[in-house]
C-alpha cells in the first residue's frame, strides 16, 4: 500500500498525542504537555484519548508494542474487552489498520477501519480506510460497483471535512498538525482522483490529483502523479503530461508495476514530443 512511512507517521500522531496527555506525562508549568521549549502549539481543540487508569495505560501500552498484525487485532479485542469504556480502543484498531495495510491485506485493513467507525463514525483515517479499499479494488464487473463507489466518494469527502474537526490537537506542535491533515487531504484527493480516473472523467480526475499532490508535497505520492500524467495525456496536454510522466519515473523503481507504467507513459509521450509516431492510448 502506499507511503509506508507516512502511515507509520499518521499513527504516531495519534499515540504520541496520547502518550504525551497521560498522567504519567508532566510538563513544566506554562509549557503545553508534549511541547518542547520554543516550539508552538496548535490552539486549543480536541484533546487526545486518554487512559483512566494506570493498569488500563500499560495494557494499552503491551498491546501497542506488538507489530505483528494477527497478534495486534487479538491484543485491540482482548483490551476492549478488559476496558469496554477506553478512549483508547479506536487506537490500538488504528494500529492494527496499519500493520494490516503494510503487510496489504486488504480486507482486513477495511475490516479494521469498520470497527474504528463504529467508535467514531467521524475519524478521517478510518474513513480513508473503507474509501481507499473500495476505490482500489472495486471491478467495472462488480455487480454493486455503482454503490460501492458512492461509498468510497462519500467517505472520502466526509474525511476532508472531519480532519479539521476529528482530530486531537490540543497541545501539540502546530507543524504537525499541519502535516498531518495535509497527509489526510491528500490521500483523500488521491482516492477521489482514483475513482475519477477510473471513470475515464479526465478533467475531474486531473482536478483532484493536482489537489493530492498539493496538499503533500513533502512526500509526493508516485501512483497519484502517474495518473496525473494519464489524465493530461487523455486530454491531449502533451507537454505536461510528460512532465509528470518524467516525476514519476524518478519515484518509483523500474521492474515494479508502478515503475514500469511510469516509464511506458513516458516513452510514449517522449514519441509525441519529438513527432514519431506514438503507441496508441488505452
Amino acid at each position: 500500500m502506499k507511503r509506508a512511512a507516512i502511515l507509520i507517521a499518521m499513527m504516531g500522531i495519534s499515540v504520541w498525542g496520547f502518550a504525551q496527555s497521560t498522567p504519567a506525562q508532566s510538563a513544566p508549568a506554562g509549557q503545553a504537555s508534549g511541547q518542547t521549549p520554543g516550539q508552538a502549539a496548535a490552539p486549543a481543540g480536541k484533546r487526545p484519548p486518554q487512559a483512566k487508569t494506570q493498569e488500563e495505560f500499560k495494557a494499552y501500552n503491551d498491546a501497542a508494542a506488538l507489530t505483528d498484525p494477527a497478534a495486534q487485532e487479538k491484543a485491540a479485542g482482548d483490551f476492549a474487552t478488559k476496558f469496554p469504556d477506553s478512549e483508547l480502543r479506536p487506537l490500538l484498531y488504528k494500529a492494527v489498520m496499519h500493520g494490516y495495510q503494510g503487510a496489504n491485506n486488504a480486507d482486513k485493513m477495511m475490516a479494521m477501519a469498520e470497527k474504528i467507525l463504529t467508535y467514531d463514525a467521524d475519524d478521517p483515517e478510518a474513513l480513508l480506510g473503507v474509501s481507499q479499499v473500495l476505490a482500489e479494488r472495486t471491478r467495472d464487473t462488480d455487480l454493486d460497483r455503482d454503490q460501492k463507489l458512492a461509498e468510497a466518494t462519500k467517505d472520502a469527502q466526509r474525511a476532508l471535512v472531519t480532519v479539521d474537526t476529528d482530530i486531537p490537537t490540543a497541545g501539540l506542535p502546530q507543524e504537525r498538525v499541519d502535516a498531518f491533515k495535509g497527509f489526510i487531504r491528500s490521500e483523500a484527493y488521491a482516492i477521489l482522483g482514483t475513482i475519477e480516473f477510473n471513470k475515464k472523467a479526465w478533467a475531474d480526475a486531473e482536478g483532484d490529483l493536482r489537489k493530492s499532490i498539493d496538499a503533500f508535497p513533502q512526500q509526493v505520492d508516485p501512483i497519484a502523479v502517474f495518473r496525473l500524467s494519464v489524465a493530461l495525456d487523455m486530454q491531449s496536454k502533451y507537454p505536461e503530461a510528460l512532465r509528470y510522466a518524467n516525476q514519476a519515473v524518478e519515484l518509483t523503481k523500474e521492474g515494479t508495476n508502478a515503475g514500469d507504467a511510469a516509464r511506458k507513459e513516458k516513452d510514449r509521450l517522449t514519441q509525441l514530443s519529438g513527432g514519431g509516431a506514438p503507441p496508441a492510448k488505452k
